[in-house]
Order: C-alpha cells, then sequence, then structure tokens
C-alpha cells in the first residue's frame, strides 16, 4: 500500500495496536474478539451492501492468499475522491493485509459503490487532513457504534474522541476513489 515514512515506521507494532484499541474500551465480545468481529461482520455486511448508513460502508478486497473476493464493515469517511478509513486494530487486520497485497479495492457506501486504490498513509500533511476528516465527522450510526465501543451516553464529543483515539492508534488508511470523471 505505499512506501513507509519514519512516522509510519514508527507507528506501533500490531499486537501493540490493538492493545491500546482496547484501553478504556467496552468489553464487548463482538467488538474486542476475532470471533465476535466475525459474527458482528457477518450480520452487517448483507444490511450494509443493500443500505449503508451515512459514514460506514462495506470494503471488498481480494484475499492475499485465496484470491477471493473479502468483504468488511469500515467505518468510511468520503471527502471527494478520497475515503478515509482506520485499521483500529492495527496492520495485521485481514483487509488492511489483503489491500497492501493488492490496493484494488471496491467500497459500498450510500450512493453507490466505488473502485479505488487503497494505501496506508504516510505522509504527515495527509495524516493530519485524514485525522481531521476521520474524527470530525459524527453521522446518526455513530452512537449505536460508540455503544458497542465504549460505555455511557454517547455525544458528538466522546465521539469525536473516540475517533480521534483510534486514528492515533490505529492504521489509517485512504483510498483514492475512481468517480469516472
Amino acid at each position: 500500500m505505499g512506501d513507509h515514512s519514519e512516522d509510519a515506521a514508527a507507528r506501533r507494532p500490531p499486537n501493540e495496536q490493538f492493545q491500546a484499541y482496547l484501553e478504556g474500551h467496552r468489553r464487548n465480545p463482538l467488538t474486542t474478539t476475532l470471533a465476535g468481529a466475525r459474527v458482528l461482520n457477518a450480520f452487517q455486511v448483507p444490511w450494509f451492501r443493500i443500505a449503508p448508513p451515512r459514514g460506514f460502508g462495506v470494503l471488498t478486497t481480494v484475499g492475499r492468499k485465496t484470491g477471493k473476493k473479502r468483504r468488511t464493515c469500515v467505518r468510511a469517511i468520503r471527502n471527494g475522491d478520497k475515503a478515509y478509513l482506520v485499521s483500529l486494530t492495527g496492520s495485521g487486520a485481514a483487509w488492511f493485509l489483503n489491500a497492501k497485497a493488492n490496493p484494488r479495492v471496491r467500497l459500498r457506501i450510500r450512493g453507490g459503490s466505488l473502485d479505488g486504490l487503497a494505501h496506508e498513509i504516510t505522509d504527515p500533511a495527509v495524516i493530519e487532513e485524514g485525522r481531521r476528516i476521520y474524527s470530525g465527522t459524527v453521522n446518526p450510526f455513530d452512537r449505536l457504534e460508540y455503544r458497542m465501543h465504549r460505555t455511557g451516553a454517547p455525544s458528538d464529543e466522546k465521539i469525536r474522541a473516540m475517533h480521534e483515539k483510534w486514528y492515533a492508534d490505529g492504521t489509517p488508511v485512504v483510498i483514492e476513489l475512481s468517480t469516472g470523471r
């Protein structure tokens, strides 16, 4: 997914990224275990393929080992011809590794499906732009997402803080979308 800058190289290893993700995390097995994530994804993908909530979508990658299409639900914030995502559990996530091996992806978001090229964000200016866009956007579905990941009542401020933490501790990704223009 592109060259690694010193900033990206300084990121935590995948296991440490996952531990950082768990800090302050609600102990929900759907969001803190691989088996739970698979169950949640299996439930969400069919619904999100029909009508993805604003700010979310279905990312289709090609399996790096199998060559088969792999779909996963992601929080994807579109800004023009780019969509910003974060691999919450770091550079070891299957979708991240698949996109790294074959950056041609498809993103199904509200409004349609778009092809694009995914890559890890390594440029400091783009990292900051992505952080601002990813963390600064709050959509209605984010409230449910907050309840899945954290305890307490969600607020815009708490949701932004959760997304800031994910962006800081995870691995940010940008998809350069082919809009057909």
